[in-house]
């Protein structure tokens, strides 16, 4: 008879450790993206310090779970500096929802391990849904507000009025506008995930007179080639031979901001809450009846669903957002302002719902 695994009650802090270890080697054999290992680290180090790092994990309940879910929501949202642009106070229901996701996958490690005898997320509270089934609003851009975003992307911003005088020198965000054109033309377009753009070289980029091609490194290490259009791949020469060389001069020695395709105006490379703030402000610069909040990820579900609406096969947009499944692109199509009257007027049938020509009564047969 084969003896049951010795349980090992391990502290909360050591067990985390112990378990973001294995993610870190998962996020260097490309199982897992940077970007996903640093999520996982941040939510599993959070939850060990709501839960009690001292702790044994064993000894955490399905109630101390729902503790930490309810401690985490109501804590302040760190991606946000200014509260005022954050719709509500605490964390949203998807971010609380990703969290949860974390700690799922690190109890479900402990329990492999014998850390704990039994999951404790088997008895927290299901998780909150963030929308039923119909999204609350639309996510997508219409054509019309994208390409007024486009034409903002690339206007400089104009000189304010400074301390010593009427006008002040010039913002460094006034000098990075085809940066911040190539950015935004790029998400619109070809909608890689913000992470994807941000760790973009100059040598993904394979530029031909034929064609440009991006190779782009997406989750879990998964590569995907693009073609860039050709004012797409106009807008990266431009960038490539008027802009960038002057801010990767500003840091000869940083071999990382040598590799990198886009720069900070002090010649690091952009992360991604550099794009996410040109966005915002490119948005600020959108004529009033198209100005609205937008994202990164606003702009990937503006592709896919624009592409959707030009008539372009599912599959071929699944293979451009890197999906694996159509079925996630499915999740990203978003409803376009009168596409549903369009879909009912071009229906097949409509023609032959005409009301019929009318004919002058005659005399009854035999009359």
């Amino acid at each position: 008879m084969v003896a049951p695994p010795r349980l090992n009650r391990l502290a909360v802090a050591e067990a985390a450790d112990r378990y973001l270890t294995s993610v870190q080697v998962e996020s260097v054999r490309g199982v897992l993206s940077p970007a996903t290992a640093r999520s996982y680290e941040r939510d599993v180090r959070e939850f060990a310090e709501l839960v009690g790092s001292g702790r044994v994990l064993d000894d955490v309940t399905g109630e101390d779970v729902d503790d930490a879910l309810v401690r985490y929501q109501a804590s302040p949202d760190g991606r946000f500096s200014d509260p005022s642009r954050k719709g509500a106070p605490g964390r949203s229901v998807a971010t609380v929802n990703r969290f949860r996701q974390s700690i799922s996958r690190f109890f479900a490690h402990a329990a492999r391990q014998c850390w704990v005898q039994a999951d404790p997320m088997q008895w927290a509270a299901p998780p909150a849904r963030s929308r039923d089934r119909l999204r609350v609003e639309r996510t997508a851009l219409s054509a019309s507000a994208a390409g007024a975003l486009l034409q903002a992307s690339a206007v400089a911003p104009a000189a304010g009025p400074s301390r010593a005088g009427p006008v002040r020198s010039p913002r460094s965000d006034q000098a990075l506008a085809l940066r911040d054109r190539l950015v935004v033309a790029l998400l619109l377009v070809l909608g890689p995930r913000v992470s994807e753009l941000a760790r973009a070289d100059v040598a993904d980029f394979t530029r031909e007179p034929e064609e440009t091609r991006w190779r782009i490194v997406g989750k879990g290490g998964s590569i995907r080639t693009v073609a860039l259009s050709a004012p797409l791949a106009a807008a990266l020469e431009e960038y490539l031979r008027e802009l960038r060389p002057r801010l990767a001069d500003r840091r000869p020695d940083d071999p990382d901001a040598q590799r990198a395709l886009l720069l900070t105006w002090r010649g690091r490379r952009v992360d991604t809450q550099t794009v996410r703030a040109l966005l915002a402000r490119a948005v600020e610069r959108m004529p009033a009846p198209y100005r609205r909040p937008a994202t990164p990820h606003a702009l990937r579900h503006t592709t896919a669903t624009l592409l959707v609406a030009e008539g372009w096969d599912v599959k071929v947009v699944a293979e451009l957002l890197g999906h694996r499944s159509i079925a996630t692109t499915g999740v990203y199509l978003d409803r376009i302002e009168g596409e549903l009257a369009a879909a009912i007027r071009s229906h097949p049938l409509s023609a032959g719902l005409t009301a019929p020509e009318a004919t002058v009564a005659g005399p009854p047969p035999g009359g």
